[in-house]
């Protein structure tokens, strides 16, 4: 590497540790701030009532038999476990640090967006705690709990084992795992990546609402949800983008 060429380098090696900490520093905020959440569960069983109701009359409650599949065959079951417990967290870092790479403006606009939605699902999450399928009984079982033997998460949550406690289970609504999903491909379309990647993007966002749904973690409702907060945070930062220069720059800087 040439003397002209090293501190740019070094500049983008150190905007990156930048960047990675502030992202530590979000993940942090996130799993603290679940747990200012109210703990108090009949409330919480009331509002997931209230959202099965809901998609019963607009024939859209499909928790039922998702789960009794995922409960049915153990390979969907195993299946759906592991990716619940390993794609949500995995899959949006391996993307944001791609597109970080890629494109300064993208990642700009990208992460404003994540962290907007993130801030929103943990708004919902501290106002209205709303309790997932597994929890309410009935006919919805707990899948994760079912594979737990086999996988690095307890019987208890789908934090690794003995973190359960640590975990707000009361945080079905908004579903984060499908928002997130769908920024993974929102990420992907608007980078102009080929048809098959965006395609792809999209199939990782449906299989994991299916996930979602068939392992009793989430409603349906919850994933539109989720999908609408991911929706709104990035038509709202593009909104803003377009009419401050702060963004400008913000890109200037992360370029090397």
């Amino acid at each position: 590497m040439t003397t002209s060429r090293r501190p740019a380098a070094l500049r983008k090696i150190k905007r990156g540790a930048i960047e990675l900490a502030f992202l530590g520093f979000l993940y942090v905020g996130y799993s603290a701030s679940r747990l200012l959440a109210s703990n108090d569960f009949a409330p919480a069983r009331g509002r997931a009532i209230d959202v099965l109701d809901f998609e019963k009359v607009w024939r859209i409650d499909a928790e039922g038999w998702l789960n009794d599949k995922f409960v049915q065959h153990d390979w969907l079951g195993l299946f759906g476990s592991f990716w619940y417990a390993t794609t949500h967290y995995i899959v949006t870092a391996a993307v944001l640090i791609w597109i970080y790479r890629r494109s300064a403006s993208e990642y700009v606009t990208a992460r404003r967006a994540l962290v907007f939605a993130t801030i929103i699902g943990l708004a919902f999450y501290l106002v209205m705690p709303t309790a997932p399928p597994r929890l309410v009984g009935g006919r919805f079982a707990d899948v994760l709990s079912l594979h737990s033997g086999v996988g690095w998460w307890g019987g208890d949550a789908s934090a690794p084992k003995g973190l359960g406690g640590m975990t707000n289970e009361l945080a079905a609504s908004p579903s984060l795992h499908a928002g997130w999903a769908l920024w993974v491909a929102i990420v992907l379309i608007r980078a102009g990546m080929p048809k098959i990647v965006q395609a792809l993007g999209l199939t990782y966002a449906a299989i994991m609402t299916l996930v979602i749904i068939g392992t009793g973690n989430h409603w349906v409702l919850d994933a539109v949800i989720g999908w609408v907060v991911v929706l709104i945070a990035f038509g709202g930062v593009i909104i803003w983008e377009r009419r401050s220069p702060v963004v400008a720059h913000e890109d200037q800087h992360l370029s090397p």
